[in-house]
């Protein structure tokens, strides 16, 4: 077929600039084991007793008197780490987790790791401060006390903030820096040892898809254009047993009619693509799943161009389309037994002679025509050509879409939760319990009958931009592509991008939604 190939790149795509950070990011390995090692540094939780932070028993294991924890401030604030200087020297750590409930243990672990990494930074520094940690071979190492009624939800959580709490990107032609490369989780006698190992392997692949769909996300445009990405996301699926790629060029989108996505990629010179990612194991059981993710890799507005203030940032605007991608490979790799398609359809919008106008009427893909009004809502334009071909060629039962969608939606929730609309209650209580079991949280958002009709066109079949709430109706538009297949949409324009730290999330590209899509398949394999 004309434009489709699967990749195979003899020189890896995500090497094409040397000073680009290896695409996927190295996580810290964690493992459960019985024994508490003499010589590896450790840490010790703080829980928050009736009368208070209970020093005593943190203090126990390294052989201090609480007086040692007061000292340097120690509490139980989840997430608060403090260092202690032993007596045999070296140093531990202490960490608050409040009550113990596993949100708090996701802060404790990744404050613990922001902790691990700074100070691993300061001993590069200066060979003296090595010492600090024991040997300079265990310097990247670090032991953790689990309670005595430990769980997997807590080893869960403690594993996502361990792996991601210390994540960082930089495109830089200096040495990496040292890193936290293991953690050892010391189980309780008694507690199964297997079956939170096990938690922790599955754990580390969910946070392992957070962390590629930030890196796909931080990635700088001047690298990360639509054959870059989506040949990244190839290239990587080449690995992965039971999962295939296909890249499709310019020309296999027109010849196909996808007018979506080449009306938002026509004013740039790096032409659009579109990416199909196929999980099909032997063993697949329930429905068949179809992810949508937006892939824009770059948005000026095209001629209704965004203010420069932030426009920066716009480099995240494929997060959608790195979540699909991340969880594909995550599903595949974790072998779940259903049937998944990820596609990204993929350009960058930008302004030239060539570039689509507000007034054009665009034919998408399957023959619908939208009004343009807005050439800054691009992304539900290449989502409705990728949401047609879905319907036509695909035969889901469930449809999903991602995408950085609206604005709308970071007024109406803020920063740290996705917007989530759906046909039928079912689906949105599995996509929402999938997010409360990963660490995402997602707000049901309705579909109001009132502006449906406001999605009609005059001059063609549909508005790109009809009037009313901004997220609803962008919402209304895209199921006008869905041929009343039971479908959710996701708005992932606020969680999308931090502009701080907070728990296991670090500023800039955050992976959001990737480890919900993952836990959505499990959930519909079982």
């Amino acid at each position: 077929m004309s434009g489709a190939s699967v990749f195979r790149s003899a020189q890896p795509a995500r090497d094409v600039d040397p000073a680009l950070p290896v695409i996927p990011t190295s996580l810290v390995e964690v493992d459960v084991v019985q024994r508490w090692r003499d010589g590896v540094p450790g840490a010790v939780p703080v829980f928050e007793g009736e009368a208070g932070p209970d020093l005593a028993a943190a203090a126990e294991p390294f052989d201090v008197d609480v007086a040692v924890l007061q000292a340097v401030g120690a509490t139980a604030a989840a997430g608060d780490v403090r260092a202690l200087p032993l007596p045999a020297g070296g140093v531990g750590w202490v960490v608050g987790v409040g009550s113990g409930e596993p949100v708090k243990w996701r802060s404790a672990g990744a404050a613990l790791a922001r902790a691990l990494r700074e100070r691993l930074g300061e001993a590069a520094e200066s060979e003296d401060e090595i010492g600090d940690f024991g040997d300079a071979s265990d310097a990247d190492y670090l032991q953790i006390r689990l309670p005595d009624n430990v769980d997997r939800d807590v080893v869960s959580a403690l594993t996502l903030g361990l792996a991601l709490g210390g994540y960082r990107f930089r495109v830089t032609a200096k040495p990496a820096p040292p890193r936290l490369r293991k953690v050892l989780l010391v189980a309780p006698e008694g507690a199964d040892q297997a079956a939170l190992g096990e938690q922790v392997r599955r754990t580390r692949e969910l946070a392992a898809a957070t962390a590629l769909a930030r890196d796909l996300a931080n990635a700088p445009s001047n690298i990360k254009d639509p054959a870059w990405f989506t040949g990244v996301a190839a290239e990587l699926a080449a690995d992965v047993e039971n999962l295939t790629a296909a890249v499709r060029d310019e020309k296999w989108l027109a010849d196909n009619g996808f007018g979506g996505i080449l009306a938002v990629g026509g004013g740039s010179a790096r032409p659009p693509r579109l990416l199909e990612l196929t999980y099909q194991p032997q063993d697949a059981r329930g429905p068949h799943l179809v992810l949508v993710g937006k892939g824009i890799t770059f948005d000026t507005g095209g001629i209704s161009i965004k203010p420069a203030e932030g426009m920066h940032l716009m480099r995240t605007d494929m997060s959608g389309g790195a979540a699909v991608i991340s969880a594909l490979l995550t599903i595949a790799r974790l072998g779940l037994p259903v049937r998944v398609t990820g596609l990204v359809p993929s350009a960058e919008n930008h302004v030239s002679g060539s570039a689509y106008r507000p007034g054009d009427v665009v034919r998408h893909y399957g023959g619908t025509t939208t009004e343009v009004s807005n050439t800054d809502a691009e992304g539900r334009m290449v989502l409705a050509d990728a949401v047609a071909y879905a319907v036509d060629r695909l035969e889901p039962d469930l449809l999903v879409d991602v995408a950085t969608l609206t604005g709308a939606m970071k007024v109406a929730l803020g920063l740290r939760t996705g917007g989530l609309f759906a046909t039928d209650d079912e689906l949105a209580d599995r996509i929402r319990e999938a997010g409360e079991r990963v660490g995402e949280a997602w707000w049901r958002m309705p579909l109001l009958e009132d502006h449906a009709e406001d999605v009609k066109g005059q001059l063609a079949d549909v508005k790109q931009t009809p009037p009313g709430p901004g997220g609803i109706t962008a919402a209304l538009f895209l199921r006008e592509f869905t041929d009343g297949l039971r479908w959710a949409h996701l708005d992932i324009a606020g969680p999308a991008r931090a502009d701080k730290d907070y728990a296991e999330v670090v500023s800039g590209g955050t992976g959001f939604a990737a480890r919900s899509l993952v836990e959505l398949a499990a959930n519909l394999s079982e």
